[in-house]
């Protein structure tokens, strides 16, 4: 069984400090038996970072849109699995009001990060948490899953301006805490590309973007914000095709 000792001992191996900003997107089969299940992993992350923040994606991309057009903070479930599912009623933590990329944030810092998400034009828009994760030079830790599932790419790809990557807007409505009703005018993603995101494997390992550990039964990704950033802006910079389009090495020369 994984323990709280056990993660704090492998977050500390691999040069996790307590005041850093860390996010998780967590496959929980792939890690076996964890102590306390969902809640005991959360636990273990928010006391490890007594001095930073831990963040929980909560997404409802899947659940709010043209034919739903309201998320409610205290109401609307996350589609993505169960330590989103738990993560997003927690007491201690602070839902943002984003209506389709929602986190869950734990620490001291929780509320002033999430704050301004009512006002989100996009699920990365700039100046929003997405965005924010570089200015905190974040780690990413993908928990048993691939970097299709790692969202912070999509917000690289709005930082570029990316063509076609978001859809015409929709009208949206959000309700925070108290009940209160803000209607945006949104844009859900349009071709991500993210299903082919793992061809950014290869350049990220070999730039030091992307490094590989285990915890439990689960592989490891730990992907730095600002190298991810920079590299995958450069492979693009490169580029005279999209990387994205089909699953596809990248040519070696864009990057050694």
């Amino acid at each position: 069984m994984l323990t709280q000792t056990d993660i704090h001992k492998f977050l500390e191996r691999i040069g996790i400090k307590r005041d850093y900003t860390v996010l998780v997107h967590t496959s929980m089969r792939s890690l076996g038996e964890v102590e306390g299940g969902c809640d005991g992993l959360i636990d273990a992350f928010t006391s490890y970072l007594d001095e930073g923040l831990f963040l929980v994606p909560t997404h409802t991309w899947s659940n709010v849109g043209k034919s739903q057009p309201i998320y409610d903070v205290r109401s609307t479930e996350p589609c993505i699995g169960a330590l989103p599912t738990v993560a997003a009623f927690r007491k201690d933590g602070i839902r943002s009001l984003h209506p389709s990329h929602s986190v869950s944030a734990f620490g001291k810092r929780a509320e002033e990060f999430v704050k301004g998400e009512e006002l989100a034009t996009s699920p990365c828009f700039a100046g929003g948490v997405w965005r924010r994760l570089y200015d905190e030079k974040a780690k990413i830790l993908m928990i048993g899953v691939g970097l299709n599932r790692n969202t912070f790419i999509h917000a690289i790809d709005e930082m570029i301006d990316l063509p076609d990557r978001l859809a015409p807007p929709i009208d949206l409505t959000v309700i925070d805490r108290d009940g209160r009703h803000y209607s945006l005018k949104y844009q859900k993603h349009g071709k991500t590309g993210s299903e082919n995101f793992e061809n950014y494997r290869k350049p990220l390992e070999a730039l030091g973007a992307l490094k590989n550990d285990k915890l439990g039964n689960a592989a490891i990704g730990i992907f730095d914000a600002v190298r991810g950033t920079e590299v995958i802006s450069m492979l693009w910079s490169m580029a005279d095709y999209d990387l994205c389009e089909e699953a596809k090495d990248i040519p070696e020369e864009y990057y050694k």
